[in-house]
């Protein structure tokens, strides 16, 4: 990617563009992101999506799918569990931490990658698992079920006050070889994401993005480069005394 910025620099880029905080405070809302990355070429390419030009948060902007971590997530039936290492770091400064609780995150990402782009990321498994709940059926009708071991937990932030939405986002990364399946139709003029594209890493900076978006693009190289393994630290991004600080998780 383009620029030189170093890894302890991203935490000044962030404070430098997030100066506009004019809005009444608010609490964050949990949410989890989810970057796919095709690596079948010389140069990875990850996915994002066009948002709809009339949405009032972010519209036009490229995005990677996302959104609100929901009740029944963490209730979801799933094929593997998380790493050990990742659920460890999922539970760091979370109130009342719990098992259940990591498994939320990641499924949200993937509940919402499949909401938004119509690509479940699973393993094709015969029979039901459990209760599921009221979004798992989506994936029962394809006889997948979300692969968690795949998930690599890469970065969390939490938005600063006074922005008009507050998230406390982790963002994940998984291969693009772990989609089991595809439902078309999802993507359109009339839907949340409008276009999708798979963009090699080295041009995304290119598009119309957020500046942490392409925080997590530095962080997911960063990581591609220290070997990718789950044991890696995740870095946190929050503002402390209006500067945003970059702790390890």
């Amino acid at each position: 990617m383009s620029g030189s910025a170093t890894e302890p620099e991203f935490a000044e880029w962030l404070t430098r563009v997030e100066r506009n905080r004019t809005h009444p405070n608010q609490r964050w809302r949990d949410a989890a992101t989810l970057i796919l990355v095709d690596r079948s070429q010389a140069k990875p390419k990850v996915l994002l999506g066009r948002r709809h030009a009339s949405h009032k948060f972010l519209p036009g902007r490229f995005v990677f799918p996302g959104g609100r971590v929901e009740r029944l997530d963490g209730r979801m039936p799933v094929a593997t569990p998380l790493h050990a290492a990742v659920e460890a770091r999922l539970l760091k400064h979370v109130p009342r931490p719990s098992p259940m609780k990591a498994r939320a995150f990641a499924l949200a990402a993937i509940r919402e990658t499949f909401e938004e782009t119509g690509l479940l990321i699973g393993r094709k498994q015969g029979g039901p698992r459990g209760k599921p709940g009221r979004r798992a059926t989506l994936f029962d009708e394809a006889g997948v079920y979300p692969d968690l071991a795949s998930i690599h937990f890469i970065a969390r932030a939490i938005t600063p006050p006074g922005r008009p939405r507050r998230f406390d986002a982790r963002f994940f990364a998984a291969d693009a070889d772990a989609i089991a399946h595809r439902v078309e139709g999802v993507v359109g003029p009339d839907a949340e994401l409008v276009e999708l594209v798979w963009m090699p890493i080295d041009e995304v900076e290119r598009l119309e993005m957020t500046t942490i978006t392409k925080v997590a693009l530095r962080e997911l190289e960063a990581r591609s480069a220290a070997g990718f393994n789950y044991d890696l630290p995740v870095p946190f991004y929050r503002m402390l005394h209006r500067r945003f600080v970059r702790e390890m998780l």
